[in-house]
């Protein structure tokens, strides 16, 4: 064999082996990085209620003890009916939307979650949006995943932006659906005073991420704006059922 053929057949094999140890460390390393998105997931959702606190490191067995303790995770459909996914399998998931309600030792629904999944500048923005039980207020907004620019639109992971979203509005002074804006730059220097509470801050050189993000905020809570009437109409009570509560829909006032 000559020089030539055995420097390729080395090379060959080299990249052979480098390509079933990738493959194996991939596939080895997968259940750890589905947990860790899980784990990820499940503490975005502390934050934007507020149960957590962004400032402190926090183990994983104490997000998902707290998660457990205090989130549910429901379906609603098209109607706002909250729904137990595991009572209606034969629904099918197209007509369903995901909700989590943050519920207290009394079975009182403190809040309600709905994730965020909208087109950003570079590519999807996922997080989650907040609201208090009134249906109205917004309580907290996170973001787990996006592809902004770096000290641009990505200050849409930053708490001074996110805070800026709590005890703001969905709904106007007449208690009709609004969504929430993000302005561009300041928004008291934007818009009618009667609008602020429907608009948040925007970030400097950021644009078109905070009309991305404004347009998807507007569909998403149109899409939950049943579940949310119900909200504000106070049609929902929650008791418990086993080990965890049930959240029956009562009839409409």
């Amino acid at each position: 064999m000559s020089d030539r053929m055995k420097t390729i057949c080395f090379a060959f094999a080299l990249c052979l082996v480098c390509s079933l140890l990738l493959t194996a460390a991939s596939t080895g390393l997968k259940p750890l990085q589905v947990k860790n998105i899980q784990m990820d997931r499940k503490k975005n959702i502390l934050l934007a209620i507020g149960l957590i606190d962004s400032r402190r490191i926090y183990q994983a067995s104490e997000i998902d003890r707290l998660y457990k303790k205090n989130i549910f995770k429901y379906d609603t459909d098209q109607t706002g009916t909250i729904i137990d996914p595991s009572a209606a399998p034969e629904m099918a998931q197209d007509n369903l939307l995901p909700i989590y309600l943050a519920i207290d030792n009394n079975n009182k629904i403190i809040s309600y979650i709905i994730p965020i999944e909208t087109r950003g500048l570079w590519g999807k923005i996922n997080g989650y949006l907040a609201l208090q039980s009134d249906g109205s207020t917004i309580k907290g907004f996170t973001v787990y995943k996006h592809f902004e620019t770096p000290g641009l639109g990505g200050e849409i992971e930053k708490k001074w932006f996110q805070k800026n979203f709590v005890g703001k509005k969905i709904v106007d002074q007449n208690n009709h659906f609004m969504s929430i804006s993000i302005a561009k730059g300041r928004a008291a220097d934007q818009v009618p005073e009667e609008k602020l509470p429907n608009y948040v801050d925007g970030i400097s050189g950021a644009t078109l991420t905070g009309q991305y993000l404004t347009k998807g905020l507007q569909k998403i809570l149109s899409e939950y704006e049943p579940a949310s009437v119900r909200f504000r109409q106070n049609l929902l009570q929650c008791r418990m059922q086993t080990d965890e509560p049930w959240c029956e829909n009562e009839k409409e006032k």
